[in-house]
């Protein structure tokens, strides 16, 4: 490699603008090595001295994928704290390892792809686990927090380069590459966005990655959002990366475009700056730029934008500058800090749910039966790193107790499986495994997938004794009793291999299927059936096995008996992050498996001072009466036990707090595909039914005092104020909430929303006074009528308390604002989406590259209602704008139809294609419009004229 002066080269000289160098740089590249630049792996460009660079670094809760690392709770944990300090040195801990690993290995990226700012808006959506809360406010606030700390605090230079994932309005895992999220304008301006937008502006985001939905209609690859909106919150420039194979969906499964020379264009000018497709492999988006460039579909400045934008990332990250960055030697891994932090950080995620007549903190002499499927599990999910410490509630509760006053008893049902032949399947001994150890001396199952070294299983006449667990919907693990689970390898067999269940297709669960007088034994991975022969068990095609199973000892009966000759019983119920709830699959219902439910009724039978902890990525639906104290924690990562432990001990008062709301039954639930979270009422926002536990719900072992609200309005802001006081006998934390309530809306406004929170250490007796400065931006609304913002005069409620629904103070504030008017729809017509009420509708793109219009939901019929329509002195004409086949029906305040707009479009017509059809109409005065859909045709607009 040849080195070149600053003279030579102005991109290395250190004491230029970022701006300067970058165009210096770029007028140096030749277009086949921009073109270079446009895939997550950027080659080197070695006659300039420029290494090679990828996009891309999973650090959701650590640094992930690239073996052992701190693992802090998962993100809908880290919500649950409720504490921007605490998740800002997270933040910072996570960079500090990244670049710490990348000195040793320079397969670990700056890039980091994390937080996910997605709103947790259904809690049966498979990623809960990835998200920080229901409500934008606590999610940016957060996620701002997070990046913050990735960042770094170095005004030049930044130690990690964060990219919000997943734009937009995406949560759900069901067909997620086809299906689309229909987000009406007060949705996506007042929701979806509102996350985004304000960790933007906080100025510590390199950029966001597209999420693989459609939204409207339209794939987020090529969304015009990312034009119209998040390039217009910054001046910096925003790398926007595609999400794994999403730039090959827009052709092979959304059948979006006709050619991947289309699509890739598409995406380029619609934003998307670097494609993560087709692994490490970058021949196939390279020749499909070459491609879109041959056929005019692309300029080499267009090519310039996004590669600018790369490198504006690589200047950031100091890359150019190593003599000056003050990052580059850091090696701060695994240090007594960050391990302390993450315990602390499993600490404060702690939720107390309930605690019924005092039970909980537990007594020092506590004789403790600790039961159930998680009670001695740390479970990591997909973005976990490796573990290099690992405490489970058990771990911790020995350590904690005594191992002398804790009994355990795990629940699992232990069985044997018997073949048609008489013999029993037959676990070998275990290997070493050593060879599966990373350098830290954790044990990475990643390393044990599809090992084709170990034994496989075979059959004899004793057989072994295996741990069974259904997870639910009848998914099962099967157990050795040396902790390997059962899992299927890549020559397809059966071994006894993986330390937990994992990995992108998990290969450790099976269902067992009745034939019979037996049962057939599915993988669910393969989907093929366990074979039994002679040289060993696999999956197969044919002569699948029929087993008997012979239940040794079910796991209600060992609970009955520990549970029994304790003082209180600990039931740790949960999730594995890899099973039933998961990046690809959603979940069906909220209700705990029936496996788990065995446990607590028998352990609630056997003693009623039982105490359950949930240890779960997502809310259950759970009886909280019969329980005298209820724990909820996300998975906490490497001090989970350890952490629960204290706070069961009362060494530590839990201040945890739910970011989102737990509902009562699966019927409060709205379709998991329903993003109308106003028309929907979803979230606490909208919700009018009783919650199981609302939003920031969360108990104490102390208790707090509030008082002395005030309010005071200054140009621009709501100055807001009161005290908290500790009036228990232990030090702790609150959580102080503060929220606000349009009191007599026009339109439909959240029953209460938040508007900014703190959390604050109190001694006992300690009072404090809590001062926030409120924009009076937060009281608006997006006004559908005139397409922007708008603050309602009036009353606005101010609530402050310790949840959404223990609100301890309330006050009544009179805001100035613009007063609704009419829509003067003479002048501008209906853009159909912008509607006020709706049933039956979906809103899809009115062309590929911009606008929406409005289908009847498959086909069907749906209806439309415009309130406060102004047609002045009358109108005696109607258009509307369509495209494919079907009515559009108009009427007036709910009458009969005024005119019926048929449409049909002509055989192979584009569905771009519109058409303006025209009927008489007599209105005047300020009336309702309806409008009624019938059949699949396409509305865009509607318009009147005198």
């Amino acid at each position: 490699m040849t080195a070149h002066t600053p003279h030579t080269q102005p991109f290395r000289d250190a004491q230029l603008p970022f701006a300067k160098r970058i165009d210096d740089l770029l007028s140096r590249l030749t277009l086949d090595e921009k073109i270079g630049f446009l895939h997550q792996f950027t080659p080197a460009v070695e006659r300039l001295g420029i290494a090679a660079f990828r996009t891309g670094q999973e650090a959701l809760h650590g640094v992930a994928w690239m073996g052992a690392a701190t693992v802090f709770p998962q993100a809908v944990g880290l919500g649950a704290t409720w504490n921007t300090d605490l998740v800002r040195r997270v933040g910072e801990a996570v960079s500090k390892e990244a670049r710490a690993m990348r000195a040793r290995d320079d397969r670990v990226g700056l890039n980091v792809w994390s937080p996910t700012v997605n709103l947790l808006r259904h809690p049966l959506w498979g990623r809960n686990e990835e998200g920080y809360s229901e409500d934008p406010k606590l999610t940016s606030a957060i996620a701002t927090a997070y990046t913050r700390g990735l960042r770094g605090d170095h005004p030049t230079y930044w130690r990690t380069a964060p990219v919000l994932k997943h734009w937009l309005a995406h949560n759900s895992e069901t067909g997620r590459d086809v299906t689309s999220s229909s987000v009406r304008p007060r949705v996506l301006h007042e929701y979806d966005l509102r996350a985004f937008r304000e960790t933007v502006e906080a100025g510590a985001t390199a950029g966001v990655m597209p999420a693989y939905n459609l939204v409207n209609g339209r794939p987020n690859h090529v969304s015009p959002y990312l034009r119209e909106h998040l390039r217009t919150w910054t001046d910096d420039d925003l790398l926007v990366c595609s999400d794994a194979g999403a730039p090959s969906n827009l052709v092979d499964s959304e059948h979006y475009f006709d050619t991947h020379e289309e699509a890739t264009a598409a995406a380029l000018l619609a934003g998307v700056d670097s494609f993560t497709d087709h692994g490490t492999d970058s021949s196939q988006i390279t020749a499909r730029v070459r491609g879109a460039l041959d056929r005019g579909l692309l300029t080499e400045s267009d090519l310039d934008a996004a590669v600018r934008r790369q490198l504006s990332v690589r200047f950031r990250l100091g890359e150019f500058d190593p003599q000056y960055d003050p990052h580059a030697l850091t090696r701060d891994f695994d240090t007594p800090a960050h391990r302390a932090l993450a315990q602390e950080a499993a600490e404060q995620s702690v939720v107390l749910l309930r605690n019924s007549g005092g039970l909980l903190p537990l007594a020092p002499d506590t004789r403790l039966a600790v039961v159930g499927l998680l009670a001695d599990e740390c479970k990591l999910d997909w973005y976990s790193g490796t573990l290099i410490h690992r405490s489970t509630p058990l771990e911790g509760l020995y350590e904690r107790f005594g191992a002398e006053r804790v009994e355990f008893a795990e629940g699992v049902d232990r069985v044997r499986l018997k073949t048609s032949t008489g013999a029993f399947l037959h676990v070998p001994e275990a290997q070493a495994l050593d060879d599966v150890r990373g350098a830290e001396g954790a044990l990475d199952p990643a390393l044990l997938s599809g090992r084709t070294d170990l034994p496989p299983l075979t059959c004899d006449q004793a057989g072994t004794e295996l741990a069974l667990v259904d997870w639910g919907e009848g998914v099962l693990t099967l157990r050795a009793p040396d902790g390997r689970y059962l899992s299927v390898a890549e020559d397809g067999r059966v071994r006894a291999g993986a330390d937990q269940p994992g990995g992108w297709v998990v290969q450790e669960t099976f269902r067992l299927e009745p034939h019979g007088n037996g049962h057939l034994l599915r993988h669910i991975g393969t989907g093929r059936h366990l074979s039994v022969a002679a040289d060993g068990v696999r999956v197969a095609e044919a002569d699948p096995e029929i087993f008997e199973l012979i239940v040794v000892e079910r796991g209600e009966d060992a609970v009955t008996r520990v549970a029994s000759q304790a003082d209180v019983v600990l039931v740790v119920a949960g999730n594995d992050p890899h099973i039933n709830g998961r990046e690809t699959e959603d979940r069906t219902t909220l209700a705990l498996p029936a496996h788990q439910e065995r446990l607590l009724r028998a352990a609630r039978a056997a003693n009623p001072d039982t105490v359950l902890a949930l240890v779960s990525a997502y809310p259950y639906a759970v009886d909280p009466a019969a329980f005298p104290a209820v724990l909820w924690t996300s998975h906490g990562g490497q001090a989970a036990g350890t952490a629960l432990a204290r706070v069961l001990a009362g060494d530590v008062s839990p201040a945890g707090r739910l970011p989102q709301t737990w509902y009562a039954d699966d019927a409060d639930l709205p379709d998991l595909l329903d993003y109308d979270v106003i028309g929907g009422r979803q979230t606490y926002l909208y919700f009018e039914g009783t919650p199981l536990f609302p939003f920031g719900h969360g108990l104490s072992y102390a208790t707090f005092s509030y008082a002395d609200l005030a309010t005071r309005t200054t140009d621009g802001s709501l100055h807001v104020s009161f005290t908290v006081t500790n009036t228990g006998d232990m030090a702790a934390d609150e959580v102080a909430q503060l929220y606000s309530r349009a009191v007599d809306p026009a339109v439909p406004r959240p029953r209460r929303e938040l508007l900014a929170h703190s959390r604050v250490r109190l001694e006992p007796g300690e009072r404090r006074e809590l001062t926030f400065e409120v924009p009076l931006s937060a009281f608006d609304f997006w006004d559908v009528t005139r397409g922007g913002w708008r603050r309602e005069p009036g009353p606005h409620e101010v609530l402050a308390g310790a949840s959404s629904e223990d609100v301890r103070l309330r006050t009544t504030v009179l805001l100035d604002g613009e007063p609704a008017t009419p829509r003067p729809v003479l002048r501008h017509g209906l853009a159909a989406a912008d509607f006020d009420d709706q049933s039956g509708v979906a809103i899809v793109d009115r062309t590929k590259t911009s606008g929406d219009a409005v289908t009847a939901a498959q086909g069907r019929t749906g209806e439309l209602v415009y309130r406060d329509c102004d047609f002045a002195d009358g109108v005696t004409q109607v258009t509307a704008t369509v495209s494919g086949d079907g009515v559009v029906e108009v009427s007036l305040d709910g009458g009969p139809v005024l005119a019926a707009l048929t449409f049909r479009a002509p055989e192979d017509a584009d569905r771009y294609a519109y058409a303006t059809l025209t009927a008489e109409i007599i209105a005047e005065g300020v009336r309702d419009v309806h409008i009624g859909l019938r059949g699949p045709l396409r509305l865009a607009h509607v318009g009147f004229s005198g």
